[in-house]
């Protein structure tokens, strides 16, 4: 099965492995930058002995909080041969394609040794945890939150200290695994202990004399992983919540992100009955498709439930799946974009944690539990004893393939994005950037402009950049609410609009006296401006207006503006 896995990993991540540097997925490329600058990050803290949990290589002189932002080091340090060797865009579609395999193998290796024994109901479980809808969705773009191999082993490990006869050691063990995923993805991690407590809660409702055997164990494991997993993690967690750059709670755009009712009953974009035009309007956008089970799929969960209703097992993981649905609703409850009434997740939004949650993604606690469903149901379908049992089993394989089918994976659809330029490949900028100095493109790295943080990561982060694509305090206040970016920049979003409307505007001095400043904050020893940048004329007449001509040298249009920057100008 693992085989398996991997063949359809590659399958869906194939057209980004015909040409990993030069292809993104579509729609948006800026997550993948981001994620391949985190890469050569790590690249630096092993081969160089940085600091793994904050850099100043991007916003320049603020830096930026790498703990708070999912500096994915637990996968990023392994990879770094393969980044050193190959590059930070082999790295990224290498984590995505071992994300997808490595969690659905997870799934199948703990459902097969410890809930089902038939390993065609494990398959299918882990099948469905590692390539449905919403793993497909942030294979796109996010390998820290489809990277979920260690989930199932810390589901087990919980479970295991119910019933443990050495909890101490047992803690231990979940103790390592917490902070291994803490390094990879710390919401990933809430939203497992969330889904454990929930789980536990519903079984002890159901069996009440469950909790005389199992709170002793489960309290002493839980006591040694927290004091463990603290230790090992204050530190980190620190720098997270109270270190330079720290943030408290996201910003309101990305908080108020939830799934659409409708979103439950239609196949996901990257799937074989599913397309981009279907899904409008039904998810954040198309990198946040963490419902989207299909009609087929969602009704045979129903089923699932209904048929072994009798099951304490099957009440509780009912219970959990559809707790985390409602929360994933968001503060709006919607159908077909049409606003409905208030969500209970308004009630927690401003909770410590969960004001850092996006609500949208509680729907993969509910992928989870209707992987297990599945399981079990195969499982139970299997091992009936019955005159029709081979009837049976031909209707159970025909349910899923009926609801399976077209929710199938399909391989993510991508586009080009430019090529890193010569100017940078060649080594050419050495001759002007100095170790404290930054390189400056046009327009402002940002939020949406991350090429030349791929610019940076393709030499290991050996220059500085401004701005970026990054969490950080709003105004670069270390506590205050998050948000996309780093403090606010009047030429950084001057030259966003050129470079978005192709229009030339007239600037005055104290444009260009600002624009000198920002300049002179940021340490700028170059401005750079590809020759292929869309809108390279009206951005290339924009900039000489505020610093003089530009002249070309190789692939980019330069100034050099070391005279005005330095501190004696």
């Amino acid at each position: 099965m693992y085989g398996i896995f991997l063949l359809a990993a590659l399958w869906v991540t194939s057209r980004i492995w015909v040409d990993p540097a030069g292809r993104v997925a579509a729609l948006y490329s800026s997550d993948p930058a981001q994620v391949q600058f985190f890469l050569a990050h790590s690249v630096r803290v092993v081969l160089h002995g940085e600091f793994p949990f904050y850099t100043d290589q991007f916003n320049y002189p603020d830096g930026v909080n790498l703990m708070a932002n999912t500096a994915i080091l637990a996968l990023g340090i392994p990879m770094v041969p393969i980044t050193v060797l190959f590059g930070p865009s082999v790295s990224f579609i290498t984590l995505v394609t071992l994300g997808l395999a490595g969690t659905a193998a997870a799934w199948y290796r703990v459902l097969s040794r410890h809930v089902v024994r038939t390993r065609l109901a494990a398959a299918v479980g882990g099948w469905f945890c590692g390539f449905s809808p919403a793993m497909l969705s942030h294979a796109n773009w996010h390998p820290n939150i489809i990277s979920q191999f260690l989930l199932p082993f810390i589901v087990w490990r919980v479970l295991v200290l119910t019933r443990s006869t050495r909890p101490v050691r047992d803690g231990a063990l979940l103790a390592l695994l917490v902070t291994a995923q803490a390094f990879i993805n710390e919401e990933i991690l809430l939203f497992t202990a969330l889904a454990c407590g929930v789980f536990l809660l519903a079984v002890v409702a159901q069996q009440r004399e469950r909790w005389a055997a199992a709170w002793r164990p489960l309290g002493t494991g839980l006591a040694v992983c927290a004091v463990l997993a603290g230790s090992l993690l204050a530190y980190p967690l620190w720098v997270q919540f109270a270190g330079p750059m720290a943030y408290h709670g996201l910003s309101d755009a990305v908080r108020d992100y939830g799934n659409d009712i409708a979103s439950f009953f239609a196949p996901g974009s990257p799937t074989l009955g599913g397309h981009e035009r279907a899904n409008v309007n039904l998810a954040p956008n198309y990198s946040e498709e963490n419902a989207f089970f299909g009609w087929s799929l969602s009704l045979l969960a129903v089923g699932i439930v209904v048929w072994l209703r009798r099951e304490v097992i099957v009440r509780a993981l009912a219970v959990t799946g559809l707790f985390f649905a409602v929360l994933s609703l968001g503060e709006r409850v919607s159908w077909w974009d049409r606003e409905l009434f208030t969500g209970p997740w308004e009630l927690l939004v401003r909770l410590p944690l969960l004001d850092a949650v996006v609500p949208t993604r509680f729907g993969l606690i509910t992928t989870v539990v209707i992987g297990i469903l599945l399981a079990l149901a195969v499982e139970r379908a299997w091992s009936l004893r019955t005159a029709e049992h081979r009837t049976v089993r031909t209707l159970t394989v025909a349910g899923l393939v009926l609801a399976l089918l077209p929710i199938a994976p399909m391989p993510l659809e991508v586009t080009t994005r430019p090529e890193v330029p010569r100017f940078i490949t060649a080594d050419r900028w050495r001759r002007y950037v100095g170790p404290d100095q930054t390189l400056v493109s046009v327009p402002v790295p940002s939020m949406g402009n991350t090429n030349p943080m791929r610019w940076a990561a393709s030499t290991d982060l050996a220059f500085k950049i401004p701005g970026g694509y990054f969490l950080a305090p709003r105004n670069g206040v270390t506590g205050d609410p998050g948000r996309f970016g780093g403090r606010p920049s009047g030429i950084g979003d001057l030259l966003a609009e050129v470079a978005a409307t192709g229009r030339t505007p007239e600037l005055d001095d104290r444009q260009r006296r600002r624009f000198l400043d920002e300049l002179r904050h940021w340490r700028a020893a170059v401005v750079v401006l590809p020759l292929d940048q869309p809108n390279a004329d009206p951005l290339r007449q924009t900039v000489e207006q505020l610093i003089g001509p530009a002249r070309q040298e190789l692939d980019v249009w330069l100034w050099d503006v070391r005279t005005l920057t330095s501190r004696s100008a």
